[in-house]
C-alpha cells in the first residue's frame, strides 16, 4: 500500500499582498517522482519556497501535511529536520562556512552523526561521483563557485543528507550539456539508492531524460490544471504550454 508523504490541499500563497497560488492540490507518495511544469511566472517556484517555509511567502489558506504532520506549523529548520530538502534555482553564497562543514552540520542537525573519518570518506566518494574537485569541500559554500559547481554542490548535499522528500527547483537551469549529465546522474543516484521522493520543478526536459517519472503536473497562473504520467512530459516537450494557457 502506498505511503503518502506529502499532501497539499487548497494551498493559497501570497507575496507582497498579491496572491500567487490559488488553491493548489497535490499528493505525493513515498518513493515517487513528480514533475511540476509550466510557463515562466506560473507559480512553480512559489510552491517550493512556500513548502520549505520561506518567510517571504505568506500562507493565505489551505493545509499541508508532511509524513502525516502539519507542515505549515513548523519553521524552516524543523521542516529540514523532518526530512524536507529544497535545491534552490539560484543557490546563495555563504561566506565563513565551508561546504564540507555545512554538510556535516546539516547531517548532525538531522540526527545523522558519524565519525569525522567516515564523513570525509563518504564526502570524497560523492564528490568523485559528481566530478567535483575535492578542494571545493574546504571552500566557503558557493563563494566563487561557477553556476555548474553551485548546482553540483546542491546535489552533493542531496546525496549526503538523503532527505525523504527533495524539491528541486530548476536544477538544470543555466547548465551546459556535461553539467546536466552529471547533475542528472546525481538525481538518479538519489532516486535509486536513497529511496526518497522527488518533486522536480522545471520548464525544461533535459534533466528528466534518465529519470523514472511517475506523475507530471502542469501549473498555469497559480493552479495545477492537468496531471498525467511521464508521457505528459513528452507532450509538453513537443507542443509547449500554449493549449494550457488558453484554458
Amino acid at each position: 500500500m502506498a505511503q503518502e508523504i506529502l499532501n497539499v490541499s487548497q494551498l493559497k500563497v501570497g507575496v507582497e499582498d498579491k496572491e500567487i497560488l490559488h488553491g493548489v492540490d497535490l499528493s505525493l507518495n513515498k518513493g515517487e517522482t513528480h514533475v511540476l511544469m509550466g510557463p515562466n511566472g506560473a507559480g512553480k517556484s512559489t510552491l517550493g519556497y512556500a513548502l520549505m517555509g520561506n518567510p517571504r511567502y505568506e500562507i493565505l489558506g489551505g493545509k499541508v501535511t508532511f509524513n502525516g504532520e502539519d507542515l505549515l506549523s513548523k519553521n524552516v529548520a524543523e521542516r529540514s529536520q523532518a526530512g524536507l530538502f529544497l535545491s534552490f534555482q539560484n543557490p546563495i553564497e555563504v561566506p565563513g562556512i565551508t561546504l564540507g562543514n555545512f554538510i556535516r552540520s546539516s547531517m548532525e542537525q538531522r540526527g545523522k552523526k558519524m565519525t569525522y573519518f567516515k564523513f570525509k570518506k563518504l564526502l570524497q566518494e560523492k564528490m568523485e561521483f559528481l566530478q567535483m574537485d575535492p578542494s571545493y569541500a574546504e571552500r566557503d559554500l558557493n563563494v566563487g563557485f561557477s553556476g555548474g559547481e553551485k548546482k553540483k554542490a546542491e546535489i552533493l548535499q542531496l546525496l549526503m543528507l538523503k532527505p525523504s522528500l527533495a524539491i528541486l527547483d530548476e536544477t538544470d537551469s543555466g547548465l551546459d550539456v556535461d553539467a546536466v549529465r552529471t547533475v542528472s546522474a546525481g538525481i538518479e543516484e538519489y532516486q535509486k539508492n536513497c529511496k526518497g521522493s522527488l518533486l522536480i520543478i522545471t520548464h525544461s526536459t533535459k534533466i528528466l531524460e534518465s529519470l523514472t517519472v511517475d506523475y507530471t503536473h502542469v501549473m498555469v497562473e497559480g493552479k495545477i490544471i492537468e496531471t498525467g504520467d511521464a508521457s505528459l512530459v513528452d507532450k509538453i516537450n513537443e507542443s509547449g504550454f500554449a493549449e494550457y494557457e488558453r484554458i
